[in-house]
């Protein structure tokens, strides 16, 4: 019998043991992929969110205060696309949809690792 590997969930939080909350699967998954897209990566614009590894990340911010158009849509799938490659590889996006409302552009991703599969949804506010 095989187990599937667990790891800490970020953000960081504390399950009921007092101790940082562990997960696998899914919700490991959807961690994984929620910290490379929130984490702001270097860009023209930008040095880095992670002084100690400034790389690391999305440029999904410089999508802020952009029209909501077609273009934008196929940049922001792009940046996805990039980001996950690079830092969470074994991950497909397998659909990514996008959803304007008030001044928050949603994110919503199906991805998938191996036979796993996760939900994952990413507020950009204006």
């Amino acid at each position: 019998m095989s187990r599937k590997p667990q790891n800490l969930l970020i953000p960081f939080r504390r399950d009921k043991k007092r101790d940082f909350a562990a997960g696998s699967g899914p919700e490991l998954l959807a961690s994984k992929v929620r910290q490379a897209l929130l984490t702001e990566g270097a860009t023209a614009r930008s040095s880095g969110e992670l002084p100690w590894r400034t790389n690391f990340g999305a440029a999904l911010p410089l999508l802020r205060h952009q029209r909501n158009d077609a273009p934008l849509q196929e940049l922001a799938r792009v940046y996805v696309r990039d980001v996950l490659k690079r830092w969470v590889p074994g991950a497909q996006v397998v659909s990514l949809d996008m959803k304007q409302e008030g001044i928050v552009l949603t994110l919503r991703l199906r991805v998938r690792e191996q036979d796993v599969a996760a939900t994952v949804d990413v507020a950009l506010p204006r």
